[in-house]
């Protein structure tokens, strides 16, 4: 009787350590995979990295590219990513880099577009249409401020958000970042607007979302330098775009 007693109680711990065992695997989420896109445009690569370095939920492979192609989107690995982050200025791209590009959003796998990233492809209509605006340059030469296009870099914005239910903005609150403006860009009429400013030179809406297909898309007008990569707030929008494109 004892024997038995022993035997079933060995019995009971077994069973309560493996659905222990099972329910910390199933609470502990894989982590999001993302591609970070770069090239075309400086930046300072140390800080600008280690925002994805310090998001614990991520696993990311940085691609740099050049001005005059798009050869990043001829990765064979290009499908298995969860969320795609552009944060490069490319002039060119093949009908074949097209049609891959334009896959990612059959495969729901989502989009994050950061600051100069809306001036690529400036004779590509869809790629406008897909990240939901674009920034043309002005008499169609790189780099040129008119009064009606144009950069300024070193400025206090301040930051409103636009979309306080939307979960790329969910916990923010208003703040206040030292970055680079933009103006003369234009959004299109189907984004949702998350964060707008009273910045009277920079051109409005400064973030925005929509939907490509079965992909979730984010713009951030903001993210020139390592003041707003250390930014806590833009940090925070940057975490928060990725997992909801991410759709988790």
């Amino acid at each position: 009787m004892l024997k038995s007693l022993s035997s079933f109680s060995s019995l009971v711990v077994l069973v309560l350590a493996a659905l222990i065992a099972h329910a910390a695997f199933a609470v502990e989420p894989t982590k999001i995979k993302v591609l970070i896109v770069t090239g075309g445009h400086g930046f300072e690569k140390e800080p600008f990295f280690q925002m994805f370095k310090d998001n614990a939920e991520i696993a990311f492979t940085a691609a740099e590219q050049g001005k005059t192609n798009a050869t990043v989107y001829e990765r064979d690995d290009l499908p298995t990513y969860d969320v795609v982050v552009l944060y490069d200025i490319a002039r060119t791209i093949t009908e074949e880099q097209k049609r891959k590009f334009l896959a990612l959003f059959d495969k729901g796998i989502g989009l994050v577009v950061l600051h100069h990233a809306l001036v690529s492809y400036q004779h590509w209509p869809e790629y406008e249409q897909i990240i939901g605006g674009r920034y043309p340059e002005a008499d169609g030469k790189s780099g040129v401020v008119t009064p009606e296009v144009g950069y300024e870099h070193d400025v206090e914005i301040p930051v409103l958000i636009a979309a306080k239910d939307h979960p790329v903005t969910a916990g923010l609150k208003d703040f206040t970042i030292h970055d680079e403006i933009y103006w003369g860009f234009r959004a299109q009429p189907d984004v949702t607007p998350l964060l707008t400013t009273t910045h009277p030179k920079s051109g409005k809406p400064l973030a925005w979302a929509r939907t490509q297909g079965t992909s979730r898309v984010v713009f951030i007008q903001l993210g020139h330098g390592p003041e707003a990569f250390v930014n806590p707030s833009y940090r925070q929008l940057l975490a928060q775009s990725i997992r909801w494109t991410a759709k988790r």
